[in-house]
């Protein structure tokens, strides 16, 4: 503990004299829907804590519905007396905010590694997970990839217009892969591809995607699958602000038009030994095969997860590269799960069923429950789609059939947590009850 105060205060004092006119950090952790929440410190403050004072905030501010209101949950919320629970910085993340009016910084903050952690809280789940396969010597290497829309800054009633080309103040209507949308949008991409790099994010490659303004970022492949799932939460964050900076509204939706493809989180997913071997290529890559069956086996549990809302649902089975049944496949983007093609070495998995608004950190718990569930149960995979094109299993495709398979699965209590499992479909749940309390001009022109 006095090892990491030492380097948590030194990271703030660098920080600060590095920085001198920054006078406020935001210190910020994801709740369970994926949005951020935390509290603006004074830089003076934050270096005492960074010194071993105590960083409290409400333990129920990570139950918070997708409008940001807390709902019944067990004796949570409203039972319990709102308690306090300890969090702790997160070394390495504190860096400057570009995209704000004045100067500011932000830190991520969380509750794992603290003396009670908050067992629902999703970068604890992933830490859980991550620990228990350490235990057992696996070492997991990740990589995100993210594809979002830009959309005009100014909503019209409500819904989203096109982004204005920049080159002739024309909407980008026209849905393509062509590079040329890369130049014609290249000042608010690099201002998010560097306001990325500042905050610690390894970019990559940026591509045009098909849909009009949509694009996708992917990220370097990472050994700590924290960090990894922290660059995922942190780019969503920055690259909102660059585009408000820019006269663009950046969003993650899943399924903005029902006309266009949906955006979806890609998860590349390795599995080393100590010694750096790929787990996933020994004895003729059998491993693989079995750690694919455990993905495909608790993919239709994991649906509230995949797809966290009553939007990211509408974009299975569209358009484009979105199944609607548990499938996998070589170099097959069709299939949920898709093994690119590699040598031995880089051998992994690629999960393509999130949508871009779930939350990163329990995605890839899921994900990896998956794999270790399939090592430990060895069972053959069903057939990829490169030998059948109907194999497949199929998956719940409404919010609350997807909280039904979800919670008594099994094996995801275990392997994410009972009390998690429970928390998590619940706030699902009436998240899903309080969308329909609202009657829309639809239903006035179908039943009035």
């Amino acid at each position: 503990m006095k090892s990491q105060s030492s380097t948590l205060l030194a990271e703030v004092r660098t920080f600060r004299q590095n920085h001198p006119e920054v006078r406020y950090v935001d210190l910020i952790a994801l709740d369970i829907p994926g949005h951020f929440y935390g509290k603006r410190y004074p830089v003076e403050m934050l270096e005492k804590v960074a010194a071993g004072s105590p960083l409290k905030l409400p333990q129920n501010a990570v139950l918070l519905g997708a409008q940001g209101g807390l709902f019944k949950i067990g004796d949570y919320c409203f039972h319990d007396g709102d308690p306090d629970a300890n969090r702790r910085l997160v070394p390495g993340t504190l860096k400057p905010v570009s995209w704000e009016a004045q100067p500011l910084g932000q830190m991520l903050i969380t509750s794992d590694g603290t003396e009670a952690p908050i067992e629902f809280e999703p970068r604890e789940v992933l830490a859980k997970v991550l620990e228990r396969l350490q235990h057992k010597g696996i070492h997991p290497v990740v990589a995100f990839e993210l594809e979002f829309y830009l959309f005009d800054k100014k909503l019209d009633d409500g819904l989203p217009q096109f982004a204005r080309d920049p080159l002739s103040d024309d909407a980008d209507d026209q849905p393509n892969l062509h590079i040329e949308r890369l130049s014609r949008f290249s000042e608010v991409l690099d201002d998010m591809a560097q306001t990325a790099q500042a905050q610690g994010i390894d970019i990559t490659v940026i591509t045009a995607e098909l849909g009009p303004g949509q694009f996708e970022i992917n990220f370097g492949h990472c050994d700590d699958g924290l960090r990894a799932a922290d660059w995922a939460a942190l780019f969503c964050r920055s690259t909102r602000g660059v585009a408000l900076k820019h006269g663009y509204r950046a969003s993650f939706m899943a399924k903005p038009y029902l006309q266009f493809p949906g955006s979806g989180m890609h998860v590349h997913v390795s599995l080393y030994d100590g010694a750096g071997n790929n787990l996933l290529a020994a004895h003729q890559q059998q491993p693989l095969r079995h750690a694919v069956a455990g993905c495909l086996e608790l993919l239709p549990h994991c649906m509230p997860i995949f797809s966290p809302n009553h939007n990211a649902f509408r974009r299975l089975g569209g358009t484009v590269n979105a199944a609607t049944r548990a499938s996998w496949g070589f170099e097959d983007r069709d299939a949920c799960v898709r093994i690119p093609d590699s040598d031995p070495r880089n051998l992994r998995i690629e999960h393509r069923l999130a949508s871009a608004d779930a939350n990163p950190y329990l995605v890839l718990a899921a994900i990896l429950a998956g794999l270790e569930h399939g090592l430990e149960a060895r069972q053959e995979p069903i057939a990829p789609l490169n030998e059948d094109r109907n194999s497949g299993a199929d998956f719940p495709l409404e919010m609350l059939d997807a909280v039904r398979a979800m919670q008594h699965q099994a094996v995801l209590r275990d392997k994410l947590g009972a009390e998690f499992i429970d928390v998590y479909c619940e706030n699902k749940r009436q998240d899903h009850l309080a969308f329909q309390q609202e009657i829309n001009a639809r239903e006035y022109r179908w039943f009035l």
